[in-house]
Formats: C-alpha cells, structure tokens, sequence
C-alpha cells in the first residue's frame, strides 16, 4: 500500500524560506512522478511542482520558478520541496502526490496523496 506522508508545515514570515519533505512508501517508484500541490482557503488545489523519480526531470508552475525547488533522494524514497522568498499568496496546505507515467499538472491525475501540510505565510 502506497503511502505519502508530508513534513516540514509551519508559520513563516514573509520573504522566509521553508523546506517540505515527503516520505514515499509502499513500492518502487521507478517511472513514477512525484508532485507537490497546493490548496489555499477557498480555492482548488493546484499543482506547484513536479520530479520524475527516474532521471529527475522537473516541472514548474510559473507562479514558483526561480522561488521554489523540487528534489528527491532515492536512497531515501523522498521528495523535497524548497520554497524560498516566500509570500502571504503562497498561503496553503500543501500535498504531496504520485502518479504514473508522465507529467501531470491536474491532481485529478494522481493517484496517492498525502495528508497535507500547513504553511502559513505572515505578512
């Protein structure tokens, strides 16, 4: 059974930095893509990033290029996300998710999920 389990939430100022990390479980995860995603009060979740567990290529959502970084560690079956100048807009509940094949920015796509966890950016 594939399990995702986020970590690293918490309250930061605005233009801080916060480090998420996801521990994946449950399988193998070659030829999979692990995504982070977002969901703000009130709105849709939304996809942030994306890795290939296979060669590492990354995908961006345009809002976070240059700001954040996805990484893995395959040694650990774990994803990373490096947000850095963050913003009050940044503001989520962020979730890690894995899927097969390829890339994809719609959470529908995904198959597992995490439980999510809670960054708030003060302003």
């Amino acid at each position: 059974q594939v399990q995702m389990v986020e970590s690293g939430g918490g309250l930061v100022q605005a233009g801080g930095s916060l480090r998420l990390s996801c521990a994946a479980s449950g399988r193998t995860f070659n030829g999979y893509i692990m995504g982070w995603f977002r969901q703000a009060p009130g709105k849709e979740r939304e996809f942030v990033a994306a890795i290939r567990w296979s060669g590492g290529s990354t995908y961006y959502t345009d809002s976070v290029k240059g700001r954040f970084t996805i990484s893995r560690d395959n040694t650990k079956n774990a994803v990373y996300l490096q947000m850095n100048s963050l913003n009050p807009e940044d503001t989520a509940v962020y979730y890690c998710a894995t899927r097969y094949g390829s890339a994809s920015y719609d959470p529908s796509g995904y198959s597992y999920w995490g439980q999510g966890t809670q960054v708030p950016v003060s302003s």
